[in-house]
């Protein structure tokens, strides 16, 4: 067992991320809907709207007139199957929108596009992926951002791999440059693989990769899950052009600004590396550029109004409504005085006020209503 890795890898805890995520389903979702309207106010002062409105488009570009399958499932009888991390990352989000909405989540690593308007994780970047609407699931394992104190001069002229080699890119890529001198790669699989044994390696921490001036990040599955970190840190991210993208919005990634590119086949990454190696400030201007772009993502109260937006158009534009209808029944039903006080003494007047009880269910109605009507305009304008 590798004890340095378990304590000091680098990764966020799944611990803190499963204990947080079980204590919101403590709180009731009408309590969560109830203030939803004060905390969308509230994610969007001082926000670039312009930008925000961007960031929607370009995670869920539905068009009015798409439809979901009859058995679909509502929010509130959605369970935990299977990958559960997902199921409580899109809790974060659905939590403050009615039980009764509805939506398709397809967890896991989605390289398809469904035929149905689906909540995924990833999709491909080429083609017609409307249908694929991401938003940010898995996060624990994905979201990473470091402070990497070393700088970029002060680390080894190499390139490092490290992960698991099951699909025939990985494998090619080990084959060519396993024992090169100019990269360090090795297989870090938790399961036991049909691979070369020479292969294998023990598992390293995050802050071990940092000592390399280039990491290189492989898509596995679909995306490489290491690439945010390392455009967090003063190395330099090394890839074939993504074909798959997540809410880090891999599509939009300028190779040789963002991160270095290499050939789909790594035929020319000692090229590439040597060039870099050789262009040391054109190195670091790459690694300014790639700070620059995972700081859009750090904001979090922007990024939390752009998931609640990202999930309120996939509602609107799968003719879905969303007007506190919910909260209006359950909060009144067991909030409200009035209402309370005739349950229990079956009496025409609220003991408080002496008003009759339909009137003040009405205004208590109405208000919520109105502030129902306030939620969708906050997060749909």
């Amino acid at each position: 067992m590798n004890l340095k890795y378990i304590l000091h890898s680098g990764k966020n805890s799944n611990l803190k991320f499963y204990m947080a995520s079980y204590a919101m389903h403590l709180v009731p979702r009408w309590l969560y809907v109830h203030v939803a309207h004060g905390v969308a106010r509230v994610l969007r002062q001082g926000q670039d709207m312009d930008y925000v409105h961007w960031r929607v488009a370009y995670y869920n570009k539905l068009s009015s007139g798409r439809s979901l399958p009859d058995d679909t499932e509502c929010l509130q009888r959605m369970k935990r199957r299977g990958q559960s991390a997902y199921f409580h990352d899109l809790y974060r989000t659905s939590r403050w929108f009615e039980g009764h909405l509805k939506c398709v989540l397809l967890p896991g690593d989605i390289t398809y596009v469904p035929q149905v308007p689906s909540i995924v994780k990833s999709r491909p970047i080429e083609g017609d992926n409307a249908n694929s609407v991401v938003m940010k699931l898995n996060r624990t394992r994905h979201f990473i951002f470091l402070h990497d104190k070393l700088r970029f001069e002060d680390k080894a002229d190499r390139v490092i791999f490290r992960g698991g080699v099951f699909q025939p890119h990985r494998r090619k890529f080990m084959q060519m440059y396993f024992g090169h001198p100019l990269v360090d790669a090795a297989e870090a699989n938790k399961h036991a693989s049909s691979n070369p044994p020479e292969w294998r390696k023990p598992r390293i921490t995050i802050y071990d990769h940092l000592k390399f001036k280039f990491i290189m990040t492989i898509e596995g599955n679909d995306v490489a899950s290491n690439l945010k970190w390392v455009m967090s840190s003063n190395s330099i991210a090394v890839m074939p052009r993504p074909t798959f993208e997540t809410w880090f919005m891999e599509g939009t990634l300028k190779p040789n600004y963002h991160y270095i590119e290499i050939k789909p086949d790594f035929s020319d990454l000692e090229e590439r590396i040597l060039y870099y190696l050789n262009h040391p400030d054109e190195a670091k201007a790459i690694i300014t550029h790639a700070h620059e772009y995972v700081a859009q993502f750090q904001n979090s109260r922007r990024e939390t109004l752009v998931e609640w937006m990202v999930l309120a158009k996939y509602f609107r534009e799968t003719g879905q409504t969303y007007d506190n209808f919910e909260l209006r029944t359950k909060f009144i039903r067991f909030a409200c005085p009035a209402w309370r006080a005739v349950l229990l003494s079956n009496r025409g007047q609220s003991p408080r006020s002496g008003r009759p009880p339909s009137i003040l269910l009405r205004r208590h109605y109405i208000a919520f209503y109105i502030r129902g009507s306030g939620f969708q305009t906050l997060i749909s304008g």
